[in-house]
Order: C-alpha cells, then sequence, then structure tokens
C-alpha cells in the first residue's frame, strides 16, 4: 500500500512540476481539466449536488515549488474547511485487494474511463472509513472529517477520516 501511494505521489509531483513548467496561456480551457469527462467519454460525469464539496471548488488548489518539493498553496476557503465534518462524492481507488475497503482513495474520476483527464493530488482524496465501505463502479459520497495536508509525506492533499458512506 505505500508502494501505490508512493507511485500517486510520485506522478502527482511530476504533474504538478509540468504543471509548473508550462507556459501559462489563459489558464486551462473551459470543460478540461481534473475531473472533467470528454463528451465522448461512456462514462457520466459526476452530477452536481449541493450536499457535497465540488471538486472544482478542491481543485483551486496552487503549487510552489520549495527545497525541491511540489508544496500545495490551499486558498483561504479552502484552509477554512480544515478539521471540519464534509462530504464529497467520487470514485474509489482501492489501496489493497478486497470487495470491502476501510483505506482507499477518492478520485474525481473514473479509474475504467478512458477518456477522463486524470488530475494531481488536487482530484484525489485519501479516506479512512470507520467501517468498510463496499467497491463499486458508481460514484460514492462519503462524510467525514476533512483534514488539507500543507506537507503530507505521500503528496497528496486531502484526507477524511472518520468516513462514513452516505447515499
Amino acid at each position: 500500500m505505500r508502494y501505490l501511494l508512493s507511485v500517486i505521489a510520485l506522478f502527482a509531483a511530476t504533474l504538478a512540476q509540468a504543471q509548473l513548467d508550462a507556459p501559462v496561456q489563459g489558464g486551462i480551457p473551459s470543460g478540461s481539466g481534473a475531473g472533467v469527462h470528454s463528451p465522448d467519454s461512456p462514462f457520466a460525469p459526476l452530477k452536481e449536488r449541493a450536499d457535497v464539496l465540488s471538486w472544482a471548488f478542491l481543485t483551486q488548489v496552487k503549487t510552489k515549488v520549495e527545497k525541491n518539493r511540489v508544496l500545495p498553496v490551499f486558498p483561504a476557503p479552502i484552509l477554512a474547511l480544515d478539521g471540519k465534518p464534509q462530504r464529497v462524492q467520487g470514485f474509489m481507488m482501492p489501496l489493497e485487494p478486497g470487495e470491502k475497503q476501510t483505506h482507499f482513495l477518492l478520485s474525481s474520476v473514473p479509474l475504467s474511463c478512458s477518456f477522463c483527464l486524470p488530475g494531481g493530488p488536487e482530484s484525489m482524496i485519501e479516506v479512512k472509513s470507520r467501517t468498510p465501505i463496499r467497491y463499486g463502479m458508481e460514484p460514492l459520497v462519503v462524510q467525514g472529517r476533512l483534514a488539507v495536508l500543507r506537507d503530507d509525506p505521500y503528496g497528496l492533499y486531502y484526507r477524511i477520516t472518520d468516513a462514513v458512506a452516505v447515499k
């Protein structure tokens, strides 16, 4: 599991560095970026819900390079959520084999969607649940205490603890 988190963190750091190195020309075009599905995708995008944090909100994080590390720079509204109960909708990325999971990543796009643009660490949340949650391909809503991670050893930006699945 540590190996998988390390690989994900390495991928996220490489992606973040590539974004830092790329020239910015008016920002990311509308309809692209983390959590956005191609219109050709056979998978439906997440339906907007008023009762969950949106990925558009969570992906507003910027990055900075400090001592050869890529670190997140969160806007004040995201920092204000640190330590507070929140709900998030996404797709489960298991970290270990088994039909039920207590430790997994929640992603803004499904793993099985080859048309979906994967994002970096801003588009996934580490989840530690109170009780096992059944793995499935459909979107999942979890509720728990959100941690905004400023310098996670695995390069993650968000974690939800004491999570429970919500209908």
